[in-house]
C-alpha cells in the first residue's frame, strides 16, 4: 500500500469517526466455509503511528498478512479476538455466530471504544457501545482493516492445527472452504466433528461421522 493510500483510509476513518476519539475497528473471518470456527476481531489503532501497509486482508498476500499482524500486536493500543465453533454455528445459524464473535471480541478490549466501526451491512446485536456499519470497511478503514488482519491469521492458524486432527481433509490448504478437493473428501470420509454440519453442502450428503 502506498503512503498516500494508507493516509487516504486514516482519513476516511476519521471522517466516519467524527468527534469519537476513541474507535475500535470489528471485522471477521470465516462466514463461508464448511469448517472451523469464525473469528472476530476488534482493534483500536495507535493514530501517532503510521501505519502504512495495512489493508483487506484479503488483499494482502499471507507473508505480508503475517508482518502486519505481528506490527499490530506491537503497535496498536488494544486488540482482541473471539473464536466460535462449529456447534455453536450449527446451533444458532453463521450470522448470530458472528454477531457473536464480534460482541466478545469488543468485549475483550483493554479499553472501552466510544465507537465501534463494524464491517458491513449492519451493526452487531447486543453490543453496549455507540455503533456505525461501515460497508466494504476493511478497504476504508485502517481499523477495520488491522481487524480484518487479526481474525485472518488467527483463523488460517487454527485451521492448520486441525489439519493435524484431522489430516484426511486438508484444512491447512483451503481453510475450510468448499474446493472441489474438500468436498471430495467429505464424500469420501464423512464429516468430522470440525465440519459445521448445518451447512447444505455438507447436511445435504448421505454422510458418515468418522
Amino acid at each position: 500500500m502506498t503512503t498516500a493510500r494508507w493516509r487516504r483510509l486514516a482519513s476516511e476513518e476519521a471522517r466516519i469517526a467524527g468527534s469519537h476519539v476513541t474507535v475500535a475497528g470489528v471485522d471477521e473471518a470465516g462466514r463461508g466455509p464448511l469448517a472451523g470456527p469464525v473469528v472476530a476481531a476488534a482493534v483500536v489503532l495507535d493514530p501517532s503511528l503510521e501505519w502504512d501497509g495495512l489493508n483487506d486482508s484479503k488483499q494482502l498476500t499471507a507473508e505480508k498478512r503475517d508482518a502486519q499482524f505481528a506490527r499490530v500486536l506491537k503497535g496498536a493500543r488494544a486488540f482482541a479476538w473471539s473464536c466460535v465453533g462449529p456447534r455453536t454455528i450449527d446451533r444458532v445459524n453463521i450470522r448470530v455466530a458472528t454477531h457473536l464473535a464480534m460482541q466478545r471480541a469488543v468485549a475483550r478490549l483493554s479499553l472501552s471504544p466510544s465507537l465501534v466501526l463494524v464491517d458491513g451491512h449492519e451493526t452487531v446485536s447486543a453490543m453496549p457501545h455507540l455503533q456505525q456499519a461501515v460497508i466494504g470497511g476493511d478497504g476504508k478503514c485502517l481499523s477495520i482493516a488491522a481487524a480484518s488482519i487479526l481474525a485472518k491469521v488467527v483463523r488460517d492458524r487454527i485451521m492448520e492445527r486441525l489439519d493435524t486432527v484431522w489430516p484426511l481433509y486438508g484444512f491447512a490448504k483451503h481453510k475450510g472452504y468448499g474446493t472441489a478437493d474438500h468436498m471430495a473428501a467429505i464424500r469420501m470420509h464423512g464429516p468430522c466433528p470440525a465440519h459445521r454440519w448445518s451447512f447444505a453442502p455438507v447436511s445435504s450428503m448421505e454422510l458418515k461421522l468418522v
